[in-house]
């Protein structure tokens, strides 16, 4: 548990706060993370967008770099905005939308969660963190498994707030996917930038 809360600490020294509140004596270093860490050197515009992306990777639970390509190019191939577009996929993960209507306390809980087959989908199980919703899914815990204890202090949690796109029964523990979520719809704790991920796979 130490070396995870550390490794949060680590990649948040990185990217700035990703999950949480603010957290100046973490957030606002000056160094980099490590033992030896220097001062920060202004980054290049690749260093800016490589930042960008390893940032939006890690908040969606450290998705691998052929998944998230795979989403780029989806992305683009969509009409509208890409970096929005790549927003939408990336919510629509059954793993996020889990943590985000508050049924698990973490993403990566989430991710585990999925794996072990404790949710439902319109009624049926489904074990893929990845399986991408649609607007007007149903997500529900497992009736064997709304009395586990991460289950119940997530959803009594106040630590964070489920978001507009996620209509939620708590007692029930059942959420409905509302609806596809722009970028200013969704509570990130600090900036993300996905106009510069498609920047940067586009180089």
């Amino acid at each position: 548990m130490k070396s995870i809360v550390s490794a949060k600490k680590k990649k948040e020294r990185q990217y700035g706060v990703i999950w949480g509140a603010p957290n100046a004596s973490v957030a606002k270093r000056e160094y980099a993370p490590g033992q030896h860490g220097q001062r920060r050197k202004k980054p290049t515009d690749y260093g800016e967008q490589l930042a960008a992306k390893q940032k939006l990777k890690t908040y969606y639970g450290n998705v691998s770099e052929k998944q998230f390509h795979k989403y780029y190019v989806e992305a683009i191939r969509r009409s509208g905005d890409a970096a929005e577009n790549l927003i939408g996929i990336l919510e629509s993960r059954l793993d996020n939308i889990v943590y985000k209507a508050k049924f698990v306390p973490t993403i990566f809980a989430a991710r585990q969660f999925v794996n072990h087959g404790h949710v439902l989908v319109n009624g049926k199980k489904v074990n893929i963190p990845s399986y991408m919703l649609k607007a007007g899914d149903e997500i529900e815990v497992r009736a064997k498994s709304k009395q586990l204890p991460m289950v119940i202090a997530a959803l009594e949690s106040t630590a964070r707030d489920v978001p507009a796109y996620i209509e939620l029964d708590a007692k029930k523990a059942v959420a409905k996917y509302a609806f596809v979520p722009k970028l200013d719809d969704i509570p990130y704790a600090s900036v993300m930038q996905p106009n510069m991920v498609i920047e940067f796979y586009s180089r």
